[in-house]
């Protein structure tokens, strides 16, 4: 099973990737973690992305994809993965495409965590992970992904089996709506 959620910053993308990951035995891929991961770390390739970050922009994605091949194709080797956070533009998901189906690593079904603007600021606010969770940074991020990402719903709904869930639900809720809805691919054997 190879999963990708899709969602504006707070919607809980990282909870229920990590919740399907341990239902369904498959490899949680957070592309937010491993930048993290490399800013932490002090790598040549953190201090890049740390730029970006800093500005609420989206990392470059070539970078993005280097970073994605291996984990993605030991994952996909393991049983399946769920992904969050990349691709976040058409453009991004049209240039993976090639190669993932190459690699027989390409997603199956995308599924849409949508969650009012409202609602998504206050969490960001309350979870508050560094000095770039300002708010001015938070608008500029959110307003990136209503520009840059959410055209991806167009673009996933025309190619794979794509879903909408209400994500401003309580979290077991969310993940409830995900499993009925996972399971109705599954009986049609989509997955």
């Amino acid at each position: 099973m190879r999963l990708l959620l899709i969602g504006a910053p707070g919607a809980g993308k990282g909870t229920q990737a990590q919740r399907l990951a341990e239902r369904f035995g498959i490899t949680h891929i957070s592309s937010g973690d491993l930048l993290r991961q490399h800013v932490r770390d002090q790598t040549a390739l953190g201090r890049t992305i740390k730029s970006y970050v800093e500005a609420g922009d989206l990392v470059p994605d070539a970078v993005v994809m280097d970073m994605l091949r291996k984990p993605t194709v030991a994952a996909t080797e393991n049983g399946g993965y769920v992904l969050d956070g990349f691709p976040r533009t058409v453009a991004q998901a049209q240039a993976v495409f090639p190669t993932a189906r190459a690699l027989g690593v390409e997603v199956q079904a995308a599924v849409h965590l949508d969650v009012a603007r409202e609602e998504l600021v206050r969490r960001l606010l309350a979870r508050q992970r560094g000095s770039d969770d300002t708010e001015a940074v938070i608008e500029h991020r959110l307003q990136v992904y209503l520009d840059k990402t959410v055209p991806l719903l167009e673009y996933y709904a025309g190619r794979e089996w794509m879903f909408t869930v209400d994500g401003s639900q309580p979290p077991d809720a969310v993940h409830a709506e995900i499993l009925s809805r996972l399971k109705k691919l599954a009986d049609f054997a989509l997955l």
